[in-house]
């Protein structure tokens, strides 16, 4: 005979009486946290230049180009990330590589939609579950409304269960190791391939942010016209990168002229050629866009409030983003503003980082999280 106080067995022999207010609310909580146990939360950080995956208890499982190579005739997915990137200028006429994202917005819907359902199909092989993963998607700050619904329903037709977005300066601040949730002032630099953003946050909150369409990307494009005006020389964006990485410098050294052998096709006979270009060829092609990075700090720093202003004097300014790599920019920055200047200790992963550290916070997700 049943009894009116029935005793269910659960996992682990754990007995629990059904009969009271209280164990029923238990029950819940348990079945909450069984759920959430077996939920697979991404942090996406979805880059013009690179895409990156955090899986909540993994890390970072993924850091892939954002480049996607289809199939001309039935636009079929050939390769996305490292093997399409390999495959830029070398393609046959039936193969387009497509970088999906420009300038941090998404510039091909049903390719990103295509890349993200990839990245977060190989997200979800780190942590096998029968549910839809909740993801957490960074975003530019100065993007649309219209930007942002773009990228929330490309990742809700990916596969995601529900999106949320986060502003790139709050989640880089936060995988920075910067105590924004207190009530100080915090500059964050964020340099990615297809924007710059400079941002005073206060209180998990954007106090002012400037956004401009200057990063990586046309770094490498400064490059090529470079090389192109003063060697009569034809080079691809990937070859473009490489230098940019070997022997970009926003400042100069202190040690031996550094240089490196330069192929590609000559504009006056059309045959390959190799040219010799020194770092101070490539300083040079770059000044335009490291002044107007600097430029953005200035106009940042005219519009902060004194009393955070006060705050930075002393905290500083924080770089974080693959371009924050560029030798010499944080010796530049400092020179021009006359504040301390730091690069993050990973300065291309602090977006997707912190916004890993958002996943566990709910509380700083709802506070943080842009509607889209």
């Amino acid at each position: 005979m049943l009894s009116k106080r029935w005793v269910g067995k659960f996992s682990n022999d754990l007995a629990i009486d059904l009969g009271t207010a209280n164990t029923l609310a238990f029950v819940r909580g348990l079945f909450k946290r069984w759920v959430e146990k077996f939920s697979n939360d991404l942090a996406i950080d979805l880059g013009t230049a690179n895409t990156l995956v955090f899986v909540r208890g993994e890390g970072i499982v993924i850091n892939e180009p954002s480049v996607v190579a289809i199939h001309e005739a039935d636009q079929s997915i050939i390769a996305v990330g490292r093997g399409a990137k390999a495959m830029l200028g070398r393609t046959p006429g039936n193969i387009r590589v497509i970088r999906p994202l420009k300038e941090g917005v998404i510039a091909d819907f049903d390719v990103t939609e295509q890349m993200l359902s990839y990245f977060i199909a190989q997200g979800h092989r780190w942590h096998r579950t029968f549910l839809r993963p909740r993801v957490v998607v960074g975003v530019p700050s100065g993007i649309t409304q219209v930007e942002q619904r773009a990228v929330r329903d490309a990742a809700l037709h990916a596969g995601a269960r529900a999106v949320y977005l986060v502003e790139e300066p709050v989640a880089a601040a936060m995988g920075a190791g910067l105590p924004i949730n207190e009530p100080g002032g915090n500059l964050i630099v964020d340099i990615g391939g297809g924007t710059t953003e400079v941002a005073v946050l206060s209180l998990a909150g954007v106090i002012y942010c400037k956004s401009v369409r200057i990063a990586g990307d046309h770094m490498d494009e400064a490059i090529r016209q470079h090389i192109r005006k003063h060697y009569n020389l034809l080079i691809g964006e990937r070859r473009a990168e490489e230098i940019k990485i070997n022997l970009g410098s926003a400042y100069p050294g202190d040690g031996e002229q550094r240089t490196i052998d330069v192929k590609g096709r000559d504009l006056v006979d059309g045959f390959p050629k190799s040219v010799v270009l020194t770092e101070d060829d490539v300083r040079e092609a770059l000044r335009d866009a490291v002044m107007a990075i600097v430029a953005t700090v200035r106009t940042c720093l005219e519009q902060t409030p004194p009393e955070l202003a006060a705050d930075i004097v002393d905290t500083g300014i924080v770089i974080t983003g693959g371009g924050g790599l560029l030798r010499g920019l944080d010796r530049l920055l400092g020179t021009e503003t006359q504040l301390p200047v730091t690069v993050a200790k990973d300065p291309m992963s602090c977006v997707a980082l912190g916004i890993g550290r958002i996943l566990d916070e709910l509380e700083l997700l709802k506070k943080v999280a842009t509607p889209a």
